[in-house]
């Protein structure tokens, strides 16, 4: 168990994530293929992590739920998630497997190719359900988890066994996360993702997320099939056409994207999804809500980094204003 492993309130926590992390190292040369990247920034990475990070920016008690290597890597993780503000005390080593990295190609503003060092097995999909601490699950205020957590046993029934005893709670958000690359065949995934949704209250994802999950690709027919699944909530996001909302009430926010001079869109959907978190709690209206969301996920993309770029309250704010 990590050392800053001390009692507490579990209720306490705003938000709890359960996912993917990792070493980011990302080229400190931009518009330079791979292959003649000469340094590199090393950074927390992984969607769960970065989105606890992004929440914790914003003044909120986050946990994430997840497994490094027994490595280097892993410990500058722990550390890296301390120096955040995320509690790491359900971040476990595995032995058999090394932390992964990633890296990325930079070329703006819309082009950022992401290669993934894996294999055999990330221990992010080692989380067992045996090693839950349920009370604290159902505890959070938000609960979220990501599609790459179905994509391989023993992950995927600790995460569904997370999502069940969760019992939609609070709220219960699930990232749709898409990741080709983690799985043998999209046909695969849409079971798990429907298992998911049932669960869950509110549902995030892109274009193409939300036609793995739903089987359409038109933004508004997304979103009444991820409420058709089973969620409250369902935000689509469109790119260069911004943000779809649309709640069960009846409730719609179509907000357009904040225009900035894009450095690395990689990060902006996990700002995003930690300035969500931090709107919802907050019990704002769904348009504010959305607006703000907006507005750090375009901080980010203006930024090299993902986890050390997420914006403060102030930040976020100071956008808005400027219009």
């Amino acid at each position: 168990m990590p050392e800053s492993a001390e009692p507490f309130d579990a209720a306490s926590l705003d938000v709890i994530t359960m996912g993917r992390i990792g070493v980011d190292l990302y080229p400190l040369q931009t518009g330079v293929p791979l292959a003649q990247v000469e340094s590199f920034g090393k950074f927390l990475g992984g969607s769960a992590a970065n989105v606890a990070v992004a929440a914790a920016r914003l003044g909120r008690s986050t946990a994430v739920i997840t497994r490094t290597g027994q490595d280097p890597f892993g410990a500058y993780l722990h550390q890296a998630l301390k120096e955040f503000g995320v509690d790491d005390r359900w971040v476990t080593p595995v032995d058999a497997y090394p932390t992964p990295i990633t890296f990325c190609e930079i070329f703006p503003p819309d082009d950022f190719p992401l290669y993934f060092y894996r294999r055999p097995k990330a221990p992010d999909l080692e989380i067992r359900t045996d090693e839950l601490d349920f009370f604290a699950i159902r505890a959070a205020r938000i609960f979220w988890i990501t599609g790459t957590g179905l994509s391989e046993e023993p992950s995927r029934s600790a995460t569904l066994a997370a999502l069940k005893t969760r019992a939609k709670s609070g709220t219960t958000v699930f990232d749709l996360d898409w990741r080709p690359m983690f799985w043998s065949d999209p046909d695969e995934a849409r079971p798990y993702y429907a298992e998911a949704l049932r669960h869950a209250t509110v549902a995030v994802g892109n274009l193409d997320e939300c036609e793995i999950a739903t089987g359409v690709r038109e933004p508004r027919a997304c979103a009444e099939a991820l409420l058709a699944a089973g969620v409250e909530l369902a935000v689509v996001k469109q790119g260069p056409k911004g943000v779809l909302a649309v709640h069960r009430d009846g409730t719609v926010a179509e907000v357009p994207p904040v225009p900035v001079e894009v450095v690395n869109g990689l990060g902006a959907g996990d700002a995003f999804g930690g300035s969500l978190c931090h709107g919802l709690l907050s019990g704002w209206e769904l348009e504010k809500t959305i607006r703000y969301a907006n507005a750090a996920g375009a901080l980010v993309a203006s930024r090299l980094a993902c986890s050390s770029a997420m914006p403060t309250e102030s930040e976020v704010e100071d956008l808005l204003a400027r219009g």
